[in-house]
């Protein structure tokens, strides 16, 4: 049984195959040069005027501060591990920060690429949900500083693919299958075409883990943000996830007695090992994950194994231990934690 089928509330719709959906926006403040070409002077008064902006009485959501230079660099490692900052804002120097959300599915980065990048993520395939969060936030906060906008250009943002509305929405496809049945190279060629960018895991920069790739909108000039939105729910992301749907029941018709054996080898290994690093257990955690989406594997719930995608990366073993883990502890510490998870 799902948490979802515990409390009563509709699963979101295609877990199968999009683990989430996101909807960013990407704002600038008028008058102040953008990030890369801005004094740390300037950096800080984009902090100061965002966290006016962001006070209960303007915003929208109740938001807690991180100033990115102060805190530890497991507590920034941390904040990417959850996707709630990017590599870069974790890795950069100089005046920064990330207003999160109390549920944690919504931040605001302050001086990454932009001086403002708004995003809230949701299970599933719910953008408009992620849409309607981040667009409440962004009027909000436009009563109280004014973005830099051209009536032509629309938004002004530091890279021009993100000029116009400034809005992205993108979604993480598990596509397992689609690896495995060497299809994967369709979807990309596909995805180019469309003007869609396809990435890894922790987007931009990143590479494919666990068989998950971020597909988003590469152009945000020339459409509204309607469209755009119309555009990706109803034509891109269902089409790759019948795509995806496709591959795997392919490979239960192709030989699903050699699917199911390496499903549960897979459970199996992950259920007894004492060592893993993070590559291996994303990966054989998406096998699983194929198998229970499949009903190859009873008793083994959908959201525990989603959970764990985020539980084993490096930063949360650390948060969990409470101390500095070396790559034996950590791999030590999160074969552990599967096992207690996974346990039969």
């Amino acid at each position: 049984m799902t948490s979802h089928e515990r409390t009563g509330q509709a699963e979101p719709p295609d877990l199968d195959v999009v683990l989430t959906s996101r909807a960013r926006i990407a704002r600038n403040l008028s008058g102040l040069p953008f990030v890369h070409r801005a004094t740390a002077d300037q950096r800080q008064s984009v902090i100061s005027r965002v966290q006016l902006a962001l006070e209960p009485e303007c915003c929208s959501e109740t938001t807690t501060w991180v100033d990115l230079e102060s805190v530890s660099p497991l507590q920034r490692r941390v904040l990417y591990e959850r996707h709630l900052i990017s590599r870069q804002h974790a890795d950069q120097q100089g005046p920064r920060g990330v207003a999160v959300a109390q549920d944690e599915s919504m931040s605001v980065m302050v001086n990454e690429e932009d001086h403002v990048r708004m995003h809230a993520l949701s299970p599933g395939l719910q953008p408009h949900a992620c849409f309607e969060r981040v667009l409440a936030m962004d009027k909000a906060a436009e009563g109280a500083v004014e973005w830099a906008f051209h009536e032509r250009w629309g938004y002004q943002t530091a890279c021009p693919t993100n000029a116009g509305t400034g809005v992205r929405f993108s979604a993480m496809l598990h596509l397992p299958a689609l690896r495995l049945t060497r299809e994967l190279e369709k979807v990309r060629h596909a995805a180019k075409d469309l003007q869609l960018a396809v990435r890894g895991y922790y987007g931009e920069g990143s590479e494919s883990s666990g068989h998950f790739y971020q597909v988003s909108n590469q152009i945000t000039l020339g459409c509204t943000e309607e469209e755009l939105l119309d555009r990706f729910m109803s034509t891109i992301v269902p089409g790759i996830v019948e795509y995806e749907r496709s591959a795997r029941q392919a490979l239960l018709r192709r030989d699903r007695l050699a699917l199911e054996d390496r499903v549960h080898r897979d459970l199996a290994i992950l259920r007894s090992a004492r060592v893993m690093k993070v590559d291996e257990a994303m990966r054989r955690l998406s096998t699983v994950r194929l198998g229970v989406c499949l009903e190859l594997i009873p008793n083994v719930a959908l959201d525990c194994i989603n959970g764990l995608f985020q539980m084993i990366q490096s930063g949360h073993l650390q948060q969990q231990a409470g101390k500095s883990l070396s790559p034996p502890e950590s791999q030590a510490a999160r074969a552990e934690l599967l096992r207690q998870r996974l346990s039969g």
